[in-house]
């Protein structure tokens, strides 16, 4: 019996090698792969819209994937399954949300402002806002120390400026939530109760608009459950992913 692939999507400012130890968890019942998104890997290439990003993605994936995506990973995640149902089989999302910046009717986001002050301190100050934003994703989970180190190894040797500002301004710009209704493949939801980035609120929320999904939360974690609790998320993954 062939092993079932599953596409791992990493987050804003961190790179595909977030995912070594959930990769190792998840094997060897299943193919991980882990991949970079533009401009965080070896390849000088850049796709610096959600677009383009989901079409470089499509194109380094198998052409029938699970998908795991976190954070701006997520948001990428179900336009591609929206895009490409046949590629896209089933889909896993940690700390995701269809629209990262508050609107009205949609107040579990971050104010539109915080983002521009956060793009104007990443111009000037690189490292010292890079490590205040892995504080926050940090703050409030039972083991803040232990993946706060990880993520801050990822800041320290990210991607360059122009892709940290484009990621930046899809996370303020995108807008999914029309396209839910669409995203018809089995959909597994992760949050963290103690998310400081994506509230549990959204979370929620998205689960609710998709056609075919179901929530969990994660009580003890905060922006990065893999992180903090990878032997329970790669349990929870193993039996979305087996079903």
């Amino acid at each position: 019996m062939s092993l079932r692939d599953v596409v791992l999507l990493h987050g804003w400012g961190s790179g595909a090698g977030i995912w070594d130890d959930l990769a190792r968890r998840l094997e060897p019942r299943f193919r991980p792969h882990a991949l970079p998104l533009p401009g965080y890997g070896p390849d000088t290439a850049r796709a610096l819209s959600l677009e383009a990003i989901v079409t470089a993605v499509a194109r380094a994936a198998p052409r029938r994937c699970g998908v795991v995506g976190w954070s701006l990973g997520g948001e990428i995640a179900l336009a591609w399954a929206r895009r490409a149902p046949r590629q896209v089989e089933r889909l896993a999302l940690i700390a995701t949300t269809p629209c990262f910046t508050s609107k009205p009717g949609w107040p579990c986001a971050t104010a539109p402002a915080v983002l521009r002050e956060f793009g104007r301190a990443l111009a000037t100050d690189r490292t010292g806002t890079l490590a205040r934003f892995t504080a926050v994703q940090a703050k409030g989970d039972a083991r803040a120390r232990r993946f706060a180190g990880v993520l801050q190894r990822f800041n320290e040797s990210g991607p360059p400026a122009d892709v940290l500002a484009a990621g930046l301004a899809i996370l303020s710009n995108t807008d999914l939530r029309r396209e839910l209704s669409r995203v018809g493949q089995p959909a597994l939801v992760l949050h963290g109760a103690r998310d400081r980035i994506v509230p549990p609120a959204a979370g929620r929320r998205l689960a609710a608009a998709l056609p075919n999904a179901r929530f969990e939360l994660l009580r003890t974690c905060a922006h990065a459950p893999f992180l903090s609790q990878p032997a329970r998320v790669a349990a929870a993954l193993r039996e979305f992913f087996d079903e």
